[in-house]
């Protein structure tokens, strides 16, 4: 199944109708989390976030990542070694001729970026995750 088709086939606590997520996102937040699109890297602040607290999606304010995961990859997108539990799925997505594995918002299908297996130990991951698609709350 193709990431589109996949994608389109779950259903996920939070909906809204196209018309509805174009008023609730500013136009990079829709190209990213509904378009499967990507920011400039290193374009976003939360690249450069050092504080301790929590990111979440910035669809449905669903707790994603804690900042003691996050990690400098070096790569301009902000980096995390692993989620929260159960806060984000994964499909393939084959698009742009190759094959890699997306990451999205568990609660809205939200996308949030891509899981490269380049990360640090312990988990050996690389949540390479689109600033944009978050929002930062501070502890």
């Amino acid at each position: 199944m193709t990431r589109t088709a996949e994608h389109a086939a779950h259903s996920y606590p939070v909906t809204h109708s196209d018309e509805e997520w174009r008023r609730l996102l500013t136009p990079e937040q829709y190209a990213v989390l509904r378009g499967h699109g990507t920011e400039r890297p290193g374009s976003c602040a939360l690249n450069y976030e050092k504080r301790a607290g929590t990111f979440s999606c910035v669809g449905c304010g669903q707790d994603l990542f804690v900042s003691g995961k996050k990690f400098e990859s070096g790569t301009g997108w902000p980096s995390f070694d692993r989620p929260l539990e159960g806060s984000v799925e994964e499909t393939v997505d084959r698009s742009y001729g190759m094959t890699r594995t997306e990451v999205h918002c568990s609660r809205c299908g939200g996308h949030l970026g891509h899981v490269f297996p380049d990360g640090p130990p312990p988990t050996g991951l690389r949540y390479c995750i689109n600033g944009v698609a978050m929002n930062f709350k501070p502890a």
